[in-house]
């Protein structure tokens, strides 16, 4: 699933990291889909992992940056969803490379980032413009 303008938070720099996580989750599951070689899926893994780690930690200091009640519950579901990843990175190279487990977890992660974005991501926003940020 790509991008969709709907997912924007008003936060210019999260809706731009929003933007890139997906771009480049679309292109490990078409990755993945189009069998690529294990190698590269798993080298976009890598930028996946690394870029998350980034984009909770910029999304984390903005929200300390405007005092945003939510922080500790949306600390909460970062850490889960690195875990989250961190597994999927663990199953795939178990696998040996096996595109399946990237295929198998297309639609959890998605759906996980669009309910993140469009509920916890969407009150930070909210709250955002409501203290003029």
């Amino acid at each position: 699933m790509p991008w969709n303008p709907t997912l924007a938070i008003g936060v210019s720099e999260i809706d731009k990291q929003h933007m890139t996580w997906f771009d480049k989750a679309d292109q490990l599951f078409e990755a993945g889909k189009n069998r690529k070689s294990a190698e590269f899926v798993g080298e976009m893994l890598d930028f996946l992992d690394d870029y998350t780690k980034k984009h909770f930690g910029d999304e984390e200091a903005y929200m300390l940056s405007i005092n945003y009640p939510g922080y500790p519950n949306q600390k909460q579901q970062h850490t889960a969803f690195l875990e989250s990843l961190k597994k999927l990175k663990a199953e795939y190279a178990q696998s040996g490379g096996n595109i399946l487990v990237i295929l198998n977890a297309n639609q959890l992660v998605i759906d996980w980032l669009t309910k993140h974005i469009s509920t916890e991501d969407k009150k930070l926003g909210d709250y955002a413009k409501s203290v003029g940020k």
